[in-house]
């Protein structure tokens, strides 16, 4: 991991994001990510909005959670978001959570792809995405 292209988005749990046992519920993970991820295009001045608003999108090809140990209620989550490798069409990105006590929680990878909107058929990740980002 290229320690300068590591984003870390912070996120409070919110008790509504809990189960019964008082954990973060597995559902709300890509949603943590997901966040982290737009807030990290955002920072190199790309909205995903702006993005689906020129008709390309990207779509989630396969998502993996590793669990180490519990989010809980009100945890100050630090989720760390970083590209694998050098993205054409797919994009891998990883993920690394821990709570506000330094302890990691989880680990993910999410692959998506580059596709336009109106016929969903993928494409080459766009010159202006990949200057962003620095490939």
């Amino acid at each position: 991991m290229d320690t300068e292209s590591v984003y870390t988005h912070k996120v409070r749990v919110r008790y509504a994001e809990c189960d019964r046992m008082g954990f973060v519920h597995h559902s709300n993970w890509p949603l943590y990510y997901e966040e982290a991820r737009t807030e990290q295009m955002r920072t190199k001045g790309i909205t995903y909005k702006d993005m689906e608003d020129d008709g390309l999108i990207m779509p989630v090809k396969s998502m993996s959670i590793d669990f180490k140990r519990a989010g809980r209620y009100d945890d100050l989550l630090n989720i760390e978001v970083w590209i694998e490798g050098i993205p054409e069409i797919r994009c891998t990105f990883k993920y690394r959570t821990t709570n506000q006590h330094g302890e990691l929680l989880n680990t993910a990878t999410m692959e998506l792809f580059y596709a336009r909107k109106s016929d969903l058929r993928p494409v080459r990740i766009p010159d202006i995405i990949k200057e962003k980002y620095g490939y």
